[in-house]
């Protein structure tokens, strides 16, 4: 059975982390993905994993940290067991507004993670929805992303892409030697949950995941497959249906 992991920001409105941790374990997961705002504390954060027996197998790190504070980066992966690294986002004012713009960018972000990939880590980008629009030029971002950056991993948010307006298993398709972690969420049908921005505990909205988990398996090598709701009004409702539904496909 396919272990999941659980990207954490998707807790950070229900404090304190070392609860949340043992609330995952309980419900039966075996990983969870860092983000920044848990890194502050790192022997805290160490204590609270071995607590649980939980590995923190992926983290998220923005492209700052990653280009002017490699050895902490390192430190802090090597700390907690990380064996792969995402840079997450880039801000809309920093964004290009061409293909060759984009290509640059993914030169810039495979540059940025060569000392991770030289100690063995896995390295890669991870998508919104801005990636899938296509610039005015006609380009879509994500693809240039990938020819400046031809060795760059990617870690598969499929609610973003369908968010973008692209068609999640074309992507899966034509890139999935790429991919090596996949975020699994979900959409709320149109008009509900707008409390929490629209997404939808896994299973429970419009994603066909059943499908979606066949094609990765086929077509990818992903190991991490990590749940993530970035608003849920009730984190421990969100983690307990989504490991449930998504434990059935």
């Amino acid at each position: 059975m396919t272990s999941f992991s659980y990207q954490l920001y998707s807790s950070r409105e229900f404090p304190p982390l070392s609860d949340t941790l043992k609330m995952l374990k309980k419900l039966g997961y075996a990983q969870v993905e860092g983000y920044g705002g848990v890194y502050g504390d790192l022997p805290a954060l160490k204590s609270a994993l071995s607590e649980t027996g939980l590995v923190m197998a992926s983290g998220h790190f923005g492209l700052d940290a990653l280009e002017n504070e490699p050895d902490q980066v390192l430190e802090l992966a090597r700390t907690v067991g990380m064996k792969a690294v995402y840079c997450p986002f880039l801000m809309p004012d920093q964004r290009p507004e061409d293909a060759a713009g984009y290509a640059r960018f993914g030169e810039r972000l495979q540059k940025a993670g060569e000392p991770l990939v030289k100690t063995g880590l896995t390295f890669g980008w991870h998508n919104h929805d801005f990636e899938f629009r296509a610039l005015p030029d006609g380009a879509i971002p994500q693809a240039e992303i990938f020819k400046g950056g031809p060795d760059l991993s990617w870690e598969a948010d499929i609610a973003w892409i369908v968010r973008g307006g692209a068609d999640p298993l074309a992507w899966i398709d034509s890139h999935g030697d790429r991919i090596s972690a996949v975020h699994v969420k979900d959409i709320a049908p149109a008009g509900e949950n707008a409390d929490e921005d629209g997404w939808a505990d896994v299973g429970t909205g419009t994603m066909d995941w059943k499908a979606i988990m066949d094609a990765v398996r086929q077509r990818t090598k992903a190991q991490l497959f990590i749940m993530e709701h970035d608003k849920p009004s009730d984190h421990e409702r969100f983690a307990r249906r989504s490991i449930e539904n998504a434990s059935k496909f």
